[in-house]
């Protein structure tokens, strides 16, 4: 799951950089920060991700952090934003990784490594 997101962000920060070159933003500067922040998560999460296929104890960690994160941002999309078609999916998405990753066998899983 945490691979489909990290490909998901990679293809959002694709799409702010297209809708960036291709439209008149208030500050250029701005959109192209936003396209390295998104970029940079998905590489992040990316990473964590084939470390969680690999099992490695370090991979959990980043990944919960990302979620929380995640999970934050679709909260403040969704109610203070105004976009909840927007951002309850994303704390959903956030809250189903975060339970997949604290299931028994998921705990099991890394503590015999």
């Amino acid at each position: 799951m945490a691979a489909v997101e990290a490909a998901l962000l990679v293809g959002g920060a694709l799409v702010i950089l297209w809708l960036t070159v291709t439209s008149n933003p208030d500050s250029v500067g701005r959109a192209l920060a936003e396209v390295v922040y998104v970029g940079i998560f998905g590489a992040a999460l990316a990473a964590a991700a084939v470390g969680l296929r690999r099992l490695s104890a370090w991979a959990r960690g980043p990944v919960v952090v990302l979620q929380i994160l995640l999970g934050l941002f679709g909260y403040s999309t969704a109610f203070p934003g105004g976009q909840p078609l927007l951002g309850i999916p994303l704390i959903v998405l956030a809250v189903a990784e975060l339970y997949l990753l604290a299931t028994p066998e998921a705990r099991l899983a890394f503590s015999e490594r």
